[in-house]
């Protein structure tokens, strides 16, 4: 018998396909299988009323911060003379959006998503974006199934090796692009939000970055902050292969 959030799934025209393997890759046993099953279920594959109605949402909001500690605790233990800002700089860096899709990637999550069947015909399977918030929805059913402990076992293996890579802490994307535009005479870099869309619990907003004489990038985050970086590190990346 089919659970009620697999009904309400299968309703939305989304497929449902085994999640041994994918508990597996994660080395859990579930004792409470829809968490995963809400963890990778997009919104708009989601049934309608319930405590699954949301799909992923919820979950990758309690991710996003189970993964923003581990992480800061796996650098505190790496770097104990390190300043504040530098560690901010690195947590930054090691948990935004293209960091966790990454690793989703590695995980290959993305043949596990439930998508309603338009979804699935958009490509959305392969999305960046909808992999990494599903990923971050993962560590929040591991967390609420087994504890802090069983989202660390999955989160420092894929992590200790990106914080061991990086000896010195990242230049913050927004100070590099102030100074290479102050480099050459330019106004600073304006920054504009053009779009916030999500839950309004866990909101993602669109930033737009300018500088003059240069084609404007957009950035996303959780925050306007981290919107503002992501759309500098953009133009920072198209400057830089330009040169």
């Amino acid at each position: 018998m089919p659970s009620g959030n697999a009904r309400g799934t299968a309703a939305a025209g989304a497929e449902a396909p085994d999640l041994g393997p994918l508990a597996a890759r994660l080395g859990h046993r579930f004792a409470r299988p829809p968490l995963l099953e809400r963890a990778v279920t997009h919104p708009s594959a989601a049934p309608r009323r319930g405590a699954g109605s949301h799909g992923y949402e919820r979950l990758e909001f309690l991710g996003d911060r189970v993964l923003g500690l581990v992480v800061t605790d796996l650098l505190l233990a790496r770097f104990p003379d390190e300043s504040e800002g530098a560690l901010g700089r690195r947590l930054a860096d090691l948990v935004r959006r293209e960091t966790v899709a990454e690793v989703a990637g590695q995980l290959d999550l993305g043949r596990f998503l439930r998508l309603a069947k338009g979804e699935q015909a958009a490509g959305e399977r392969d999305n960046p974006a909808i992999l990494a918030d599903a990923c971050e929805a993962v560590f929040g059913a591991l967390y609420l199934d087994g504890g802090l402990e069983a989202a660390r076992a999955v989160i420092e293996p894929h992590w200790a090796p990106l914080i061991e890579a990086a000896s010195q802490p990242p230049q913050d994307p927004k100070t590099a692009l102030q100074e290479w535009a102050q480099g050459r005479g330019l106004a600073l870099p304006d920054y504009r939000e053009v779009a916030r869309a999500g839950p309004a619990h866990g909101p993602t907003f669109t930033v737009e970055v300018s500088v003059v004489g240069q084609a404007p990038a957009r950035g996303e985050g959780r925050s306007k902050r981290l919107a503002e970086q992501a759309a500098a590190r953009r133009l920072l990346e198209r400057l830089r292969e330009g040169t």
